[in-house]
C-alpha cells in the first residue's frame, strides 16, 4: 500500500528573531541561564501565542505595529494584543542592549538629553527610579522622544508607548522573568547594572533619527 506523503504545514506567520548577540554575550551582567529562559522560552511564548491567536483573524502576517494598534483598548481582543505587544517589546528590549554597553551617549543625541534632563547622570537617574522604584509590579521602563523632546516613561504588563503616539528609543524589562535568577528581588541592583554596563545608546539614537 502506498505511503502518502504528508501535506506540508503551512509556515508560521510571525517566527521569533535571532538575538544580536549570544545569549552569554551579556554576562556577568545577565547570566545566559536568565537569557536561555527569557528569550528561549518567554519571547517564544509570545511568538507561538500570537500565531495560535491570530490564525483566522486578518491579522496574521500584519506587522506587529499593526496588530498592536489594531487589537489595543479593545476588550474583544486583549489575549492578541498582551502577545503582540510582548512580541514587540522583547525584540525591542534585546536591541537596547548590548555588550560594552553604557557608558556615554553619541554626540548627535547628548544635547538633547541635556536639554530634556539637565544631564546625562539626571537621564540615568530617571530610568533608573522609573524601572527600579516607580514601576509596581510587571513592565517596562522606556526612554522614549514624545512631540520633539526626550521623556522616561513607565508601562505597565506588556503596554508601550506605541499606543500613546510615543516613539520608543530604548527599554528595560522589569518583568521578574528578566532578572529573577540573577538578582533574586534586587531590581534595582539589576537595573543599575543594564544602565551602566548594557545600554545601547546607540540605538537610542537611531530610533531618535538623529
Amino acid at each position: 500500500m502506498p505511503v502518502r506523503a504528508r501535506a506540508a504545514q503551512p509556515a508560521p506567520a510571525f517566527v521569533l528573531p535571532p538575538l544580536p548577540y549570544a545569549e552569554n554575550a551579556l554576562e556577568p551582567v545577565i547570566s545566559a541561564s536568565t537569557m536561555g529562559y527569557h528569550y528561549g522560552k518567554h519571547h517564544r511564548a509570545y511568538i507561538d501565542n500570537l500565531n495560535r491567536l491570530a490564525a483566522g483573524t486578518g491579522l496574521a502576517g500584519l506587522p506587529l505595529e499593526k496588530i498592536i494598534a489594531a487589537s489595543a483598548d479593545r476588550a474583544d481582543a486583549v489575549a492578541i494584543f498582551n502577545n503582540a505587544a510582548q512580541a514587540w517589546n522583547h525584540a525591542f528590549y534585546w536591541h537596547s542592549l548590548r555588550p560594552g554597553g553604557g557608558g556615554a551617549p553619541p554626540a548627535a543625541l547628548r544635547p538633547h538629553i541635556e536639554a530634556a534632563f539637565g544631564s546625562v547622570d539626571a537621564c540615568r537617574k530617571s530610568l533608573a527610579a522609573a524601572a527600579a522604584t516607580g514601576q509596581f509590579g510587571s513592565g517596562w521602563a522606556w526612554l522614549v522622544m514624545d512631540g520633539g523632546k526626550l521623556r522616561v516613561v513607565k508601562t505597565t504588563n506588556a503596554d508601550l508607548p506605541l499606543t500613546k503616539g510615543m516613539q520608543p528609543l530604548l527599554t528595560i524589562d522589569v518583568w521578574e522573568h528578566a532578572y529573577y535568577l540573577d538578582y533574586q528581588n534586587r531590581r534595582a541592583d539589576y537595573v543599575e547594572a543594564v544602565i551602566d554596563k548594557l545600554l545601547n545608546w546607540d540605538f537610542a539614537a537611531q530610533n531618535a533619527r538623529l
